[in-house]
């Protein structure tokens, strides 16, 4: 996410980009049941919502896990749908499986600022509704891609003061190519505009606790959410004591794709390798059960 050229077009072309590609994978790879969709806040007229997709068997009593997957799209565009081929195999694995709204950035009133918020929102909200939803409040993971990964982490990485009533830390991450160190960034800063820093936003260079276990998917070649800024975001995360589990995958650029041509990193097409994905939902798998979110 560092190249300054055509910076008010760039994201909404790689978010058609991608958003023609998910419906396909979702279609060719995942069943494709209908969510219960909720509105876990009100801005105004806007509802905000949650696509919520329960595993079978979720009927019995039983609280199971739950995990809020969060999209990409640069902080200002995108929406739940484009989550719902990895919502729903997280769904498959026994969990409660959320596909989160959040704002998008508009280049005025809104920034990722609000984003993050909304984030926090939905993480307390679901706690809230862990009855209603046979969820363990206690088991409360976040999937985050791209500016998703950003929203994730920062929900665990920064102090805010709601944290006094019901927490918005995530007792586990998964992050897929995650903004997690954007302080050099000039679009996330585009966004923010005069509202704040964008090194006040940026998961790396804010660590000053130990963060929940994490596991990060990342591709050698990423010029978008590149390599080294999620190294340091990883080592900062084990200098304070927490546990980051770090799979790099080789000559793989953004969410894994083969086309590694920079330019097509931020506006695609995008090419995810059939190989490199199986393996890092093995990995995800094996970390979930790993921390006792699944068997």
């Amino acid at each position: 996410m560092n190249s300054p050229a055509l910076l008010s077009q760039r994201v909404l072309i790689a978010a058609l980009a991608l958003s023609s590609l998910l419906p396909h994978i979702a279609r060719s790879q995942a069943p494709n049941p209908k969510p219960v969709i909720r509105t876990y806040k009100t801005i105004g007229a806007t509802e905000i919502k949650a696509h919520i997709f329960q595993p079978d068997g979720a009927a019995t009593g039983k609280l199971r896990p739950a995990i809020i997957v969060l999209h990409g799209g640069g902080w200002n565009a995108g929406s739940p749908e484009w989550t719902y081929y990895d919502t729903q195999r997280f769904a498959g694995l026994g969990m409660v499986a959320i596909a989160g709204e959040y704002r998008l950035s508009n280049q005025k009133d809104i920034t990722p600022l609000e984003a993050m918020a909304d984030t926090r929102d939905l993480i307390r909200w679901v706690r809230e509704h862990a009855a209603e939803l046979a969820i363990d409040p206690h088991r409360v993971a976040v999937y985050g891609s791209s500016a998703g990964g950003h929203l994730a982490v920062s929900a665990a990485v920064f102090p805010h003061d709601e944290e006094s009533k019901t927490s918005a830390v995530p007792d586990a991450l998964i992050l897929l190519s995650p903004a997690a160190s954007i302080a050099g960034d000039q679009w996330p800063q585009r966004l923010l505009g005069s509202r704040a820093e964008v090194k006040t936003i940026s998961p790396a260079e804010n660590i000053t606790k130990r963060l929940p276990p994490m596991i990060i998917i990342e591709g050698a070649a990423d010029t978008e959410t590149p390599l080294p800024g999620v190294q340091r975001f990883c080592d900062r995360a084990r200098q304070v004591g927490g546990t980051c589990e770090l799979h790099i995958y080789p000559n793989l650029g953004h969410l894994l794709s083969r086309n590694l041509d920079p330019h097509a990193q931020e506006e695609g097409p995008f090419d995810p390798d059939p190989t490199a994905s199986n393996a890092a939902h093995a990995a995800e798998g094996a970390f979930l059960a790993q921390i006792g979110f699944t068997k």
